[in-house]
């Protein structure tokens, strides 16, 4: 074979390239198209049975030199690539996608900003027991320079026996000792009845982890245009995470906190497993502010400083924790709870960080 014969195959074969990449490209703004048409309908993205009648139909017109085999493969990460196509446009089209919103969301709570690049805190008990426990707390809180107090009036337990909350009456003392304090409430509402009433004595509204599917709750979070606290699932996936949000998001309201406090695993050393990539995950795939629940991720008191210094440092808006005046006499969750000595080294230490890392 000459070189002219041959720079004339490579011609034809340059040729062909090009006529492949348009058909690709052309298919891809097809799949594309598909992807949008299944997602106003609900359907999913992948469908097996779909795919295996496109590879069989490929194969019965393959006359060869490539063996099926190698046609499958070849046409499986075609496939895989539109797929990926579809689950981008996905990701832009959701209102709570940095690909949607490139600045970041800042949510002001009493003065506060969540989400502009200075690290927050929120303290406060486990849950509401009276007025005098409230109060010693939020006192701890304001002494510390803090503006952010929790406390579960509403409390979803694992056991139907277990301490419930006070209900209406925690969210009154939580709103007393606030008040008396300067400080902003985060407390969990479980019920979308209850957020028209709680709106008189919070300032954000907690879904915890149980609730974050709950789409109901979720859309009535939204509607009410309150600052929303939302926790991850006990089981969920990242991206179940951030769709529980767009559930906020598509009711009008974009301010909303992210926490990572922990998935379900086998592991059986923590109360929890922190998944403490989820951090930078999330501040890639959102424009909201994540907060790490280090209380309820670890369930040990003993490792709260050093989860809390893991989350400020891969990019974590601030960290949330439980203090009471007495955790051996807690209604609830006594064991991870700090008392106001841990509570002040504990503060003392993440000031040290923050210090150090500041340089």
């Amino acid at each position: 074979m000459t070189n002219v014969e041959l720079d004339q195959l490579r011609k034809k074969v340059d040729e062909m390239n090009l006529q492949l990449l348009e058909l690709i490209n052309q298919r891809a703004e097809t799949v594309q198209e598909i992807g949008r048409v299944k997602e106003k309908q609900g359907m999913n993205r992948f469908e097996p049975v779909r795919e295996r009648a496109m590879l069989d139909l490929l194969k019965e017109h393959n006359k060869g030199p490539f063996l099926n085999s190698t046609i499958e493969h070849i046409f499986k990460e075609i496939f895989k690539a539109g797929l990926e196509l579809q689950k981008d446009d996905h990701r832009k089209a959701l209102l709570v996608s940095r690909k949607k919103k490139s600045d970041d969301t800042v949510v002001t709570l009493k003065g506060q900003q969540v989400g502009n690049g200075s690290p927050q805190f929120i303290f406060g008990p486990c849950a509401v027991e009276s007025f005098e426990q409230v109060d010693a707390v939020a006192e701890q809180v304001k002494a510390k320079g803090l503006k952010l107090l929790r406390g579960g009036a509403y409390k979803p337990r694992t056991s139907p026996y277990d301490f419930q909350g006070l209900g209406l009456e925690g969210l009154q003392i939580l709103k007393q000792a606030a008040d008396k304090h300067d400080l902003a409430v985060i407390s969990e509402i479980v019920n979308p009845a209850h957020i028209e009433e709680a709106a008189d004595y919070i300032d954000v509204i907690q879904i915890g982890a149980r609730n974050m599917q709950n789409f109901e709750l979720l859309k009535a979070a939204g509607a009410s245009k309150k600052p929303v606290l939302l926790k991850r699932g006990l089981s969920a996936t990242i991206d179940e995470f951030i769709n529980a949000a767009e559930y906020i998001m598509a009711q009008g309201n974009d301010q909303i906190i992210l926490c990572e406090r922990g998935i379900r695993t086998y592991e059986k050393a923590t109360r929890n497993t922190l998944d403490i990539s989820a951090v930078p995950i999330l501040k890639q795939e959102t424009h909201l502010p994540v907060f790490v629940d280090v209380t309820h991720s670890t369930g040990r008191r003993d490792l709260l400083l050093p989860t809390a210094k893991a989350a400020l440092a891969v990019g974590a808006d601030g960290v949330m924790a439980e203090v009471h005046p007495d955790p051996a006499v807690a209604l609830s969750d006594s064991a991870q709870q700090m008392n106001f000595e841990q509570f002040d080294s504990f503060w003392n230490a993440i000031q040290e960080y923050l210090g150090v890392h500041a340089k």
